[in-house]
């Protein structure tokens, strides 16, 4: 990973060494953190508000780091890597993303059958009877 100093804030302290600049810019000549950002959101099905929502967020702060800022949101990291399914150095652009030519897995989904996994058989039933609705719905259209 390759680091550039911004010299606008290099300063000295009072025996004349040198001190660690305020500003870093990171991962020169690779897209921008919010740009970044906003791709695996998207790959991973999820819209703005979701994200927010599945890490206890407001969305419009999501929204300023896919567009008003470069530098990623340190205390968010974590929870961000963990919804989308990645580690945080794929996030920040460190390591490349695997992308696979299998299908990506939506992780909101899984969550769901999770959820449901978890309800009394009674209640999964009606559950499961609609997504099979649905799917013999689908397999009979593709067929016409």
């Amino acid at each position: 990973m390759e680091l550039k100093l911004v010299g606008y804030n290099f300063r000295h302290n009072r025996e004349g060494e040198s001190v660690m600049p305020k500003m870093l810019v990171l991962n020169q000549g690779q897209e921008p953190f919010g740009k970044r950002l906003a791709k695996l959101r998207k790959s991973a099905g999820y819209s703005q508000r979701a994200l927010a929502a599945e890490l206890n967020i407001s969305y419009r702060v999501i929204a300023y780091y896919e567009g008003e800022t470069t530098y990623p949101p340190a205390h968010l990291l974590p929870q961000l890597a963990k919804a989308l399914g990645i580690s945080t150095d794929q996030i920040l652009g460190v390591e490349k993303i695997k992308e696979s030519n299998s299908m990506i897995r939506d992780n909101r989904l899984w969550r769901r059958f999770s959820q449901v996994e978890k309800l009394p058989a009674s209640e999964r039933r009606p559950i499961i009877q609609i997504i099979d609705a649905v799917l013999r719905g689908k397999q009979s259209n593709s067929r016409v």
